[in-house]
């Protein structure tokens, strides 16, 4: 783990692409830690976490040892206050940022463009720069407050990511729902991991039913 943003910087150009991940304060940093691990497993990807306070507490609840095992996993670690480092700014070149999970307060603040921590400041710059800005948000039901910002962020750019279960994979572990919402993340970055959990299509029993299905609705 690297702590400063010089050391991030430093060089000329480099064929490593960059990644900032950001974790809030809704249910659900797991989702952040497998990303990290994911993209430390890809290799040729230099990853930027940030930690919001609340997220901090959920951690705690949620990941055993889960502080450590996060910045462990990135290349940089920023203090969600520094508002002046490195991922800050416009002239940082990076691939997107995912904020993995995305708490309603987080979603309101980037809707309303506030940059009022290194958070929401970074998910301002993806749109403004027009680069990937993904949304894992975490809340049910939704108010109308939720879903006016979450239409706010899309209009601007973002990819609004509610990681909702593929159970057409069948899944057996917590841990498959999760990589599976995770590897569909990364699509969006052109990071496309092979898995056997991706769609192929109707199983041989169920297509044999789709005449059946279409004369019936003939009828």
């Amino acid at each position: 783990m690297r702590d400063l943003d010089r050391d991030a910087l430093a060089g000329g150009i480099s064929a490593v692409k960059r990644m900032v991940v950001g974790i809030t304060g809704a249910t659900g940093s797991v989702y952040g830690l497998r990303l990290l691990e994911l993209l430390r497993e890809a290799g040729g990807w230099e990853t930027h976490l940030v930690l919001s306070p609340a997220a901090l507490l959920n951690i705690r609840e949620e990941l055993p040892d889960g502080k450590a095992r996060l910045e462990a996993l990135a290349d940089v670690v920023h203090n969600v206050r520094n508002v002046g480092a490195s991922i800050a700014s416009g002239s940082f070149v990076c691939e997107g940022m995912v904020i993995a999970p995305c708490s309603m307060r987080t979603l309101g603040a980037v809707a309303h463009a506030l940059s009022d921590n290194l958070i929401t400041r970074a998910a301002d710059v993806m749109l403004k720069e027009r680069r990937r800005l993904v949304m894992i948000t975490r809340e049910t039901p939704l108010n109308l407050a939720h879903l006016r910002n979450m239409t706010a962020c899309t209009e601007m750019g973002a990819v609004i990511f509610p990681p909702v279960p593929a159970f057409y994979s069948r899944p057996t572990s917590l841990a498959e729902v999760v990589d599976h919402s995770c590897m569909r993340v990364l699509d969006l970055f052109g990071l496309h991991a092979k898995s056997e959990k991706r769609w192929q299509g109707l199983s041989k029993e169920a297509a044999n039913l789709v005449p059946a299905l279409a004369q019936e609705e003939g009828n």
